[in-house]
């Protein structure tokens, strides 16, 4: 399709600076608004069409691409890692970005991270909840086990987080009201991340038994080393699976060698560690 003006919208919580090209005259159209896309759509319209897009992924979520799409205009999510920058350039500003990007998105020279639906990022805010339950809890379990080991108090009665070592910890009393105190609501930060817990995993069976996923989990679960939670939380991270490769799909998630070769000489390093951590973490515990 055939496109007049390229725009470039650096968007955070409170303001969007809009940078816009016109291809045939050659002139720059700049803009301060505020995050409505009533108001940004507005501004769009006063362009001479046809209308590109493009914003940096990031906080501010894929609303606006999607209002943009519903408007038949191309909208263009940048992965920000991907954006290429002289390395002499050392002033940053939002027009400057806004500008750069504008110019990348004429040149089609911009990574479009894949925009999910309403259902598949709910169904991905879900997985990540549990995610941060497993690092909540951690910090709480050490929290509640590392107080009385300062005073000198060790379990030694065989493995922690049963139920033998769990009415020890109930048992435990400590002179010092402040100190009793702060032991009862690490207990209690336990007990409630636990909780939480059962109510993350039972909505995240339904959502496999019974959503867009549940076809790709059901194969996911086909392999070994993969289950319920990990084929959802796979599925719900890639999303568009037909973008890969056997090839490509390797990059997304770091999992490709680092190299650093020039001329006859051939280095490779450890995998970079780029892209979806998630991803990585899940086919890790996996294999």
């Amino acid at each position: 399709m055939y496109e007049r003006s390229f725009v470039a919208l650096d968007v955070h919580a409170l303001s969007v600076v809009a940078c816009g090209i016109d291809t045939v005259t050659g002139e720059v159209a700049r803009a301060r608004l505020t995050p409505d896309h009533e108001e940004i759509w507005s501004w769009l319209q006063g362009l001479d069409g046809p209308v590109a897009v493009a914003y940096e992924a990031g906080l501010t979520g894929f609303g606006l691409a999607r209002f943009l799409t519903d408007r038949s205009v191309r909208c263009v999510v940048a992965a920000p890692s991907r954006i290429t920058r002289a390395p002499g350039d050392r002033v940053k500003t939002d027009a400057r970005d806004a500008m750069l990007l504008a110019r990348l998105l004429k040149l089609d020279e911009l990574t479009a991270v894949n925009v999910p639906s309403v259902q598949a990022e709910s169904a991905r805010d879900l997985f990540r909840a549990r995610e941060d339950w497993r690092s909540d809890l951690m910090s709480a379990r050490h929290r509640l086990s590392k107080l009385p080991l300062r005073q000198g108090i060790v379990w030694s009665g065989g493995q922690a987080r049963t139920g033998k070592h769990d009415a020890w910890l109930r048992r435990q009393r400590f002179d010092e009201p402040a100190r009793q105190l702060a032991y009862e609501s690490a207990y209690e930060a336990v007990a409630m991340t636990v909780a939480r817990r059962g109510r993350l995993d039972a909505a995240s069976d339904a959502m496999a038994a019974d959503s867009q996923s549940t076809p790709i989990v059901r194969r996911l679960g086909c392999l070994r080393g993969v289950s319920t939670l990990s084929g959802l939380g796979l599925a719900v991270e890639i999303g568009d699976w037909d973008r890969f490769t056997g090839s490509t799909i390797g990059a997304y998630v770091g999992l490709t060698p680092s190299e650093s070769s020039s001329g006859q000489s051939r280095s490779q390093g450890s995998i970079t560690e780029t892209g979806n951590t998630h991803v990585r973490r899940l086919l890790v515990e996996a294999a």
